[in-house]
């Protein structure tokens, strides 16, 4: 764990900003772009069929990933269809993907089912899959057991959340996973986060990206320049 406070051109490298709410279409993939461009966030998400559509949104702008969900928002799909879904993002230009872990699968001890899952997800595609273990609905051993299973199944980043759960990301959830972890694989917080102090603290505890809706990601960035607006500009 570090006690360090990242930097604002930190803070924006790490958030993944995304639109992948159900009704969220051109206007609002739109807007998020427009905030990527303004204050240079690394990666934008989106639902699979709009990722044609944000790949072209985002031709001019340099240095920005491309990612977009696999299994998205339940995990219950058949793995066959992850990776076919997995494959195609892959081939319309995705740079990452987050992949929805089977919880229901995870929470009926099915353990080598959800390794078989997740494995297969990601030698499909040479792109960083993220997988989303869904933590709301886990008892800490479950979560220990799900990211161990991302490690071995060759996952480079295991995710608290959808942010369809009826709570998100905690920071007691970043410190478990980041002590599972053990620096062999990411973590990354998503889910409910909404202010600058919580994001701080999940980055002290270990977390290395965020996901962000568009509005929460600009008021972080609002929220720091306050607090140190010897970083503006």
């Amino acid at each position: 764990m570090t006690q360090t406070t990242p930097s604002l051109r930190e803070i924006c490298d790490m958030v993944d900003i995304s639109a992948v709410q159900a009704p969220q279409g051109r206007a609002e993939i739109e807007a998020m772009v427009a905030a990527t461009q303004e204050h240079g966030f690394g990666c934008v998400f989106v639902l699979p069929a709009w990722v044609n559509y944000t790949k072209a949104l985002l031709q001019d702008i340099d240095g920005v990933l491309l990612g977009a969900p696999v299994g998205y928002p339940s995990g219950g799909h058949h793995t066959e269809i992850k990776v076919a879904e997995a494959r195609l993002l892959a081939a319309e230009g995705c740079d990452e993907l987050d992949m929805v872990l089977n919880v229901g699968r995870l929470r009926s001890g099915d353990d080598d089912e959800v390794l078989r899952d997740i494995r297969s997800v990601v030698e499909a595609v040479d792109v960083p899959v993220k997988v989303i273990i869904e933590s709301p609905y886990l008892t800490d051993e479950q979560k220990r057991t799900a990211c161990r299973l991302c490690i071995e199944g060759g996952a480079q980043w295991v995710k608290t959340s959808t942010g369809w759960a009826p709570t998100g990301a905690t920071v007691e959830d970043i410190a478990l996973l980041s002590e599972c972890a053990g620096g062999r694989i990411g973590v990354k917080a998503a889910g409910g986060i909404r202010d600058l102090d919580t994001m701080i603290a999940m980055y002290q505890a270990g977390a290395r990206r965020f996901g962000l809706g568009t509005g929460s990601a600009v008021t972080m960035v609002e929220s720091y320049l306050q607090a140190h607006p010897d970083q503006a500009g």
